[in-house]
């Protein structure tokens, strides 16, 4: 019995390691998910290797460095991605290459935090039911209620513009429908067998949430969170370019663009072009990733090896 339990941590590692390794091989053999994954696998070794690819700025590496000129310098051999001209006078290069970093950091944040806030609303909600279920479905309406992009302006304005304080109202406005979506699948599967088989049993609420309801309702919590892992970011950007996001001169895409999208008419096409194909390509690669991982979670979708 006692080596029983002593090897029970291995055989968890080993069986984790096995589905994970699963997916893997299963998102690999579709040709779109491959390339989502290649593109997001991409962006990883990017932002681990930042120091590298661009030797950071101190004190803060997310400044990015100033290339003082009076108009922005196109690529070269110097400046990789060219520069922006008055008023950032910034090395595109070095912007895009920490702004991964920023986008990575500001994605698995928003997301993780309204996954967490979303799971436990929807399953406390869902699970008891009742005025429970009332009271906090009442306030996850109010949020609903409101277009997410507009609410998100109004609480990033309220407060000073910083990248933490983007990355608040980001997360005030991504949990509801989280919440919605895990209330949703808690109640087709709360009353499963296997459920009250459970309940019959003397288990404890919250494990029986934890153990049999939860894993067996969050795949399509993950499938859209990895879809919004790339629209968050996109969001952000919208926030940054409308100066509600981190302060000027901050690796970040869509302050890039917002400050260099004066001199797009004048021919200089660069300040605009490197960040927001990056951003095309952030979120592209998630999308695939997430199709893919849709695919692979729910049988029910697949139609011939090809994702519909």
């Amino acid at each position: 019995m006692s080596r029983g339990w002593r090897t029970l941590p291995l055989l968890i590692v080993k069986s984790l390691y096995e589905k994970f390794e699963s997916l893997i091989l299963e998102l690999y053999s579709n040709p779109l998910s491959r390339m989502g994954l290649i593109i997001i696998t991409g962006f990883i070794l990017i932002a681990v290797a930042a120091p590298l690819l661009a030797p950071p700025n101190y004190p803060d590496p997310y400044k990015i460095p100033k290339v003082y000129s009076s108009e922005p310098l196109p690529p070269s051999s110097k400046h990789p991605f060219g520069t922006s001209g008055p008023p950032g006078y910034y090395d595109i290069y070095y912007g895009v290459i920490w702004g991964t970093r920023i986008s990575l950091r500001i994605s698995l944040i928003v997301v993780g935090v309204a996954v967490a806030i979303g799971v436990v609303v929807g399953s406390i909600s869902a699970y008891f039911g009742g005025i429970i279920d009332n009271i906090l479905m009442r306030i996850t309406e109010v949020f609903l209620s409101l277009p997410g992009l507009i609410l998100a302006m109004a609480i990033a304005s309220m407060m000073e513009r910083s990248l933490q304080n983007m990355i608040l109202a980001l997360i005030a406005v991504w949990w509801p429908a989280y919440a919605r979506i895990v209330r949703a699948e808690v109640l087709r599967v709360k009353n499963e067998p296997y459920v009250e088989a459970a309940k019959i049993l003397g288990l404890n609420t919250y494990r029986i949430i934890a153990r049999h309801i939860l894993p067996n309702s969050i795949y399509t919590v993950l499938v859209i969170a990895s879809m919004d892992l790339g629209l968050v970011v996109l969001v952000a950007s919208g926030l940054g370019f409308l100066g509600l996001g981190a302060q000027p001169g901050t690796a970040e895409w869509g302050i890039m663009i917002s400050e260099g999208r004066n001199w797009l008419l004048q021919g200089a096409w660069w300040p605009v072009f490197f960040p927001g194909i990056a951003i095309f390509l952030w979120v592209l690669g998630w999308s695939l990733l997430g199709d893919g991982l849709r695919d692979v979670l729910d049988p029910r979708t697949r139609k011939r090896g090809v994702l519909v």
